[in-house]
């Protein structure tokens, strides 16, 4: 069987190929396909099954190129072990922001995730690192912005140290949360330039705050993302879902293993999440390790992490008996 795969004219092909054709060795190899590059074109021969695979493969590559701009071995072998064709028709609910032509969503999780978001006003979303919990809820709200689905997006996280102290850090109020808020900055320079961040914020039509700075308001037409929120309280988290308007949806996140809480104190996403998981428009999400996307290292040190953590079993005592 042969197949022709257009190339995107968007993706570099030298990235795409990979350094001296490795990517496309990588596959030619672990697929038992036989790929002739032929101008904007690719020619795949082999097996119907295999063919179809690589097609998928090469599929999501440019997919994911043309999101992240850049392409590695690691990302490629991800690819393929994973199976393609599964992560290709995950990756159909496309959100359109500013700087990219889309995000798409990488695994089931995530696609579920952006489903979720997008048929509820309330969603809790719990996960490990590297999963998009921030990621997505971001792309969501820029894009119901393009589109003036919302007139503002408000991004809010608690100031709780992970094992840190830095309230003697030098500077104004601004300069002291900062470093908190740095994540959030992250996920919005990948969706717009830094000209019309800017421009958004002066204007506030962006607004990233610590949690505090929510109190006493209501916020109508907006999304409002509240990250890192497993180091709420109790009263924190209904604060921040009583800030909830007319026209607006809100996006909780969280890592429930991370708590940075004192010992006396619970989570008051958990505690949310348990009063509300059936009420009718709050979604529920639970991300895992299948869901990570970022380096491939990243899954297998959570795993090394969850394993060792996890409670040991008491042994056993073996009864024997004497004659």
């Amino acid at each position: 069987m042969e197949v022709k795969v257009q190339l995107d004219p968007g993706s570099e092909q030298l990235d795409l190929f990979g350094p001296a054709d490795s990517h496309l060795r990588l596959l030619r190899r672990s697929l038992g396909v036989h790929i002739t590059a032929r101008q904007s074109s690719l020619v795949i021969s082999g097996s119907e099954d295999n063919v179809g695979r690589a097609a998928d493969v090469i599929d999501h590559m440019q997919k994911h190129l043309l999101l992240h701009r850049r392409l590695t071995t690691d990302d490629v072998t991800g690819f393929i072990e994973e199976g393609a064709s599964t992560a290709g028709a995950e990756a159909g609910q496309a959100i359109s922001v500013y700087s990219k032509k889309v995000v798409e969503p990488s695994t089931r999780g995530q696609l579920k995730y952006i489903d979720t978001m997008l048929s509820n006003d309330v969603t809790f979303c719990t996960g490990p690192a590297g999963t998009g919990k921030t990621y997505l809820a971001v792309a969501v709200a820029v894009s119901m912005l393009k589109r003036h689905q919302i007139r503002r997006i408000v991004l809010a996280r608690p100031a709780v140290e992970a094992g840190e102290k830095l309230g003697f850090l030098p500077g104004d109020l601004q300069a002291k949360v900062n470093p908190y808020l740095r994540p959030l900055f992250d996920a919005l320079e990948d969706m717009m330039d830094f000209a019309q961040m800017r421009k958004f914020m002066e204007l506030d039509i962006i607004e990233i705050i610590p949690l505090a700075f929510m109190r006493g308001r209501t916020l109508n037409e907006a999304a409002i993302i509240c990250d890192e929120a497993q180091n709420t309280s109790g009263l924190q988290m209904l604060m921040v879902l009583t800030r909830l308007g007319h026209g607006s949806k809100m996006i909780i996140t969280g890592d429930v293993t991370q708590i940075d809480l004192e010992a006396h104190q619970k989570s008051g996403m958990i505690e949310a999440i348990s009063f509300l998981r059936r009420v009718k428009g709050i979604g529920v999400v639970e991300l895992g390790q299948r869901d990570i996307v970022r380096h491939r290292l990243v899954q297998n040190i959570v795993q090394a992490y969850k394993k060792h953590q996890e409670p040991q079993k008491p042994r056993q005592r073996r009864e024997t008996s004497s004659d």
